[in-house]
């Protein structure tokens, strides 16, 4: 392999909180990925362009925000018709590989929208058995679909388990209807049937066969945690002291300026009937009150589900190193959101853009490219991957894509790619819409057909407690923010041409 043909090696952890590295959270220990931050630049302004999974995942994938995509929520679909990353990496002459989770289609298809994620698809190992791509611009996949003991446990994750002598795995998930009460924090399934080992294996794999092949990669290592249920097998589930964690709480009187939904979180039996018009659940609409107690051993084994993450991202990474593949390999570790255990009151997720939420942890490595020990404050958007990852091989991006190279910024040659970010999230038709515009130091939430919203000043408020929506002497200055929102949307409409003549 040449240094003219850089690797592409994506790590993603899901729904990660951008604030759970050891390298800048001292109660967790990531020795890897402390590794992979001293020897690469951590950007710690970087967001998602939707708090949930199917939008953001495939807005990594098409450079397209979900508005532009089409799978603007979860349960819809990313169109199989869709230009993306690997289909422009593979005309440029690379392989393309996706290991772990995927989630560009719903858990449920129909006859108009059929999904190969969906049941009973997932559980006919004969199909999978037969079926590895192409995928979504992937030549090569090796998909799951389960966060832990999920019942939707399948797919290729399910085969492999069954190769290493696991044939008694549906022991260890849920049953379609209804939880596995023997496991609650410790996962009885036993670590080297954990998808940790599994995606770190089948990387591990196709490391090797693009090294003998000498062939230029994109691969895509997709981890499954610290997404909840909170599960984790020995010892990891009880590696972290519950009684020793800082666990956030709300900060009384926060919600009282906020939109109603916030405050109904905090409520026992909260009425959201008002933004249920669709017929379709919406995350995060339900109580959020919570034992403390109880909530900090959650938090105890969602930390212990990122250090077992870290353990096989170590071994991804050690196999970079024995191959000679690490010195030519771009590195991009993030996740799909961000997550809440506690702060505001709030857990897991839901249609509050708080930076716990849509900030996301973001290391890139590239040896004697991207500065080493570094640290940018330079805002990223995981729109921008596909155009930047584009660039690093000397790839032109479609014009289709809306996201920006931020490959200057990352190589230490300038000082910033774009000087805002956007966060959708919407369901249908009206219940929720709601349109985020963050720049280096404020931060406007819009609702669509909604006099209410959210302004914070990032800067003096960055726990976000003082909602500035409705304060008269931020009036001007609201205003103004909406104005540059308007703008924004404006800038990143799709062109998919240029004009090429005056009629």
């Amino acid at each position: 392999m040449t240094a003219q043909r850089p690797n592409l090696l994506l790590i993603t952890s899901d729904q990660q909180h951008w604030n759970t590295l050891g390298a800048s959270n001292s109660e967790l220990q990531t020795p890897h990925l402390d590794r992979l931050a001293r020897e690469g630049t951590t950007f710690t302004r970087a967001y998602c362009p939707n708090p949930t999974c199917t939008p953001t995942r495939a807005s990594m994938i098409t450079g397209q925000y979900p508005s532009q995509h089409g799978a603007w929520s979860l349960g819809t679909k990313l169109p199989e018709s869709v230009r993306t990353l690997g289909d422009e990496l593979q005309t440029a002459g690379y392989r393309t590989a996706l290991v772990g989770k995927a989630h560009f289609q719903p858990l449920k298809g129909t006859e108009e929208f059929p999904s190969l994620e969906s049941y009973p698809i997932m559980q006919d190992l004969d199909f999978w058995s037969a079926f590895d791509g192409p995928f979504y611009g992937f030549e090569t996949v090796r998909l799951a679909r389960n966060h832990a003991d999920e019942a939707h446990v399948g797919q290729h994750y399910a085969l492999w388990m069954e190769r290493r002598g696991c044939e008694n795995w549906r022991d260890y998930y849920k049953p379609p209807t209804g939880n596995n009460d023997r496991q609650k924090h410790r996962w009885l399934i036993p670590e080297e049937f954990h998808y940790d080992n599994w995606i770190a294996a089948e990387t591990v794999d196709l490391l090797e066969r693009y090294h003998d092949a000498e062939e230029p990669f994109f691969l895509w290592s997709s981890f499954f945690d610290p997404h909840p249920p909170y599960l984790a097998p020995d010892p990891w589930h009880r590696m972290y002291d519950p009684r020793e964690l800082t666990i956030p709480s709300v900060v009384p009187g926060e919600h009282d300026a906020n939109p109603p939904h916030f405050a109904l979180t905090q409520q026992q039996r909260p009425d959201f009937s008002p933004w249920r018009e669709s017929g379709q659940g919406i995350h995060g609409f339900s109580s959020h009150l919570h034992d403390r107690r109880d909530l900090a051993e959650n938090v105890a084994v969602y930390y212990g589900m990122i250090s077992l993450m870290d353990k096989y991202i170590g071994v991804i990474l050690d196999k970079l190193d024995k191959l000679g593949l690490a010195e030519n390999t771009l590195v991009l570790f993030t996740s799909d959101h961000g997550h809440l255990f506690g702060q505001h009151g709030l857990t897991a997720k839901g249609p509050f853009h708080y930076e716990d939420l849509v900030r996301v942890p973001f290391i890139a490595r590239w040896p004697k490219r991207i500065p080493a020990a570094a640290k940018s404050d330079a805002l990223q958007s995981l729109v921008d991957l596909a155009p930047t990852f584009l660039s690093a091989v000397g790839a032109a991006a479609p014009r289709t894509m809306t996201g920006v190279n931020q490959l200057p910024l990352w190589c230490g040659t300038a000082s910033s790619a774009r000087g805002h970010v956007l966060v959708e999230n919407r369901h249908e038709p009206t219940t929720v819409h709601l349109k985020t515009y963050i720049d280096e130091r404020y931060k406007l939430t819009v609702y669509y057909e909604r006099d209410y919203g959210e302004l914070f000043d990032l800067q003096e408020d960055p726990g976000e407690v003082r909602n500035l929506w409705s304060v008269a002497e931020h009036a001007n200055l609201k205003s103004e923010l909406t104005r540059k929102l308007l703008f924004a949307e404006m800038g990143k409409e799709p062109l998919w041409m240029p004009r090429i003549s005056g009629a």
